[in-house]
């Protein structure tokens, strides 16, 4: 079936598909990898370390409650609490 250049009717079967070209040469997956490895290592050059960590239902619903109560995020509120910690015991003697 040959199609003439200037026929706008005729569906072209042999050319590109229609539709907006791509702006990402990588696949779904392959570019959420990369933009991960790109925020893992941002967060080092700012000096971030992840934690990990295992803890039951209960109090992960607790601390939600908590950090929107401050409207702040999860590792905020940790870190707020360690550094919290921290003073208070730098603060007070050890007894002997």
């Amino acid at each position: 079936m040959a199609k003439a250049s200037s026929d706008r009717n005729t569906i072209d079967l042999f050319g590109k598909s229609p539709g907006r070209p791509r702006s990402k040469i990588l696949t779904r997956k392959d570019q959420l990898k990369v933009n991960k490895r790109l925020q893992r290592e941002k967060e080092k050059t700012l000096g971030l370390k992840r934690l990990e960590l295992v803890i039951d239902q209960e109090t992960i619903t607790k601390l939600d409650q908590l950090c929107e109560a401050q409207g702040i995020k999860r590792s905020e509120w940790l870190t707020l609490a360690v550094n919290n910690n921290l003073t208070k015991t730098k603060t007070t003697k050890p007894k002997k």
